[in-house]
């Protein structure tokens, strides 16, 4: 597996597949072609489909230097979901040529280009391997992220944990409609200020976790920096988990760093073992991989043992198995941002029942991973970030032109 810092990026929303990796791809094939006159960019798939909504051709004229020109093919099949092919143009002619696949998380892949492709850090790919490692040499899982990715990953992951600390911090101030045409509120401030004078202690739980995960979901959907947890439309989750457990029981930020990398174990081995694109496998591949993360990392903080961090990753997948992407207009915001609150609302739930009844469950994390990427698999392509089914094809008379 790759470094946890291909999993965890900061940068700017509304979607890591349809902007971030876009953007990667843009520049790295600049630098590689400087000499072109202009560019030309075809989008496939899911990026043909919801590009538009996502901001994709603006991000790509953003980040060429020269003129590029972007078309939108929603007919031609390609081997992934988010395939982009870029041409190089000088004097006329076709001087460089790269398909790219936008793999979720901000991540890409250059067909025939191995050297673009970040290194292998871990020697294990799945949760048993990883255990079995770590109880052989009597290490917890963020020793183990250590162990492989050096004693500096504590100070990368505290420019994450900022990171999001910001995202959150600047979502509940801001006001007014998110950009896009659905006339979307911001509704975080709202959330975060609006006490009830009897409020029960479960109530104020629920509306501060989802005032965080909605803060840092609209500033992603504002295209505002976030980081992925996996992805951009999953940003929301990992964020609010760990900014509330640690109001409430005052954990130091050195335990959020620990729960910050058994959480990207988490979401690593799930990137790897199956995906974390919404548009290869629904959503059940971004706001349950992130679920899953948040789980694990809760339960680190609260020093649970394997059984119990993996069950509470495992329990917080399986129950968004099956989950549609099918985003409103091809826009970050129905129903994503709610969905990123019902999560994180999830994982929270996940620990405690972790807490319980480990020592009775039946499934491991590994399987379940397993699943979700055939039930991923399985799902009909308007149900894949294509905005074609669902939500998004009930609700499409509603957006604005």
């Amino acid at each position: 597996m790759k470094s946890l810092l291909e999993l965890y990026k900061i940068g700017r929303g509304p979607s890591s597949s349809h902007t971030m990796g876009p953007e990667r791809a843009a520049r790295l094939f600049s630098a590689a072609y400087p000499d072109a006159d202009s560019y030309k960019v075809t989008l496939y798939g899911s990026l043909a489909l919801t590009g538009k909504g996502h901001g994709t051709d603006s991000v790509l004229q953003k980040t060429f230097v020269k003129p590029v020109t972007v078309a939108f093919d929603a007919k031609t099949e390609t081997p992934h979901p988010n395939t982009m092919d870029i041409y190089a143009v000088k004097d006329g002619a076709e001087a460089g040529y790269w398909r790219v696949f936008s793999i979720g998380g901000g991540a890409i892949e250059v067909e025939g280009k191995n050297s673009y492709e970040p290194p292998e850090v871990y020697p294990h790919n799945t949760y048993a391997e990883i255990r079995a490692y770590c109880e052989e040499n009597e290490i917890t899982i963020p020793e183990y992220v250590e162990r492989f990715e050096g004693p500096d990953i504590w100070d990368r992951l505290d420019n994450i944990r900022e990171a999001m600390r910001k995202s959150i911090k600047e979502g509940l101030k801001a006001e007014g409609v998110l950009p896009g045409g659905l006339d979307t509120l911001r509704k975080a401030k709202t959330l975060y200020r609006q006490k009830h004078i009897d409020e029960s202690p479960e109530t104020r739980e629920n509306r501060l976790v989802c005032s965080y995960a909605f803060a840092v979901s609209e500033e992603n959907a504002a295209g505002e920096v976030i980081v992925t947890a996996p992805t951009c439309g999953s940003c929301g989750v990992v964020p609010a988990v760990l900014k509330y457990l640690k109001e409430r029981h005052s954990f130091s930020d050195e335990e959020i760093l620990k729960a910050l990398a058994t959480g990207g174990i988490i979401g690593n081995l799930i990137k790897h073992n199956a995906s974390i694109s919404g548009a290869e496998c629904g959503c059940q591949a971004e706001i349950g991989s992130a679920c899953s993360m948040a789980a694990a990392a809760a339960a680190q903080l609260y020093g649970m043992d394997f059984d119990q961090i993996e069950y509470s990753a495992e329990v917080a997948m399986e129950h968004h198995l099956g989950l549609t992407c099918d985003p409103i207009g091809g826009l970050v915001q129905i129903p994503c941002i709610e969905r990123n609150a019902v999560a994180a609302m999830r994982a929270l739930n996940a620990v405690s029942l972790a807490n319980f009844l480990t020592l009775s469950h039946k499934l491991s994390f590994d399987m379940v991973v397993e699943t979700m990427y055939r039930t991923g698999k399985d799902l009909r392509c308007e149900y894949r970030e294509t905005s074609e089914g669902g939500l998004a094809a009930t609700y499409r008379p509603l957006i604005k032109k």
